[in-house]
């Protein structure tokens, strides 16, 4: 049975893990574009996906300990 403990720590990891992953696509990418990088977009436009996709896999490995039935 999943605990109410277990659901906040899911929070807690998907959301630092996707600010640090979208955060560090966006600031990298940005630097880029600002230096007339044109590839730094390759890094922009995919940030928030990338940074919910961490959410999600960690939401997928919570919901394998949940019991059938």
């Amino acid at each position: 049975m999943i605990k109410r403990s277990d659901v906040v720590m899911l929070g807690l990891s998907a959301g630092v893990t996707g600010s640090l992953l979208g955060g560090m696509m966006l600031g990298v990418g940005m630097a880029l574009v600002v230096a007339g990088a044109n590839i730094g977009w390759l890094l922009v436009l995919p940030a928030a996906p990338a940074g919910g996709v961490a959410g999600w896999m960690l939401a997928r490995r919570l919901a394998r300990d949940v019991p059938e039935g």
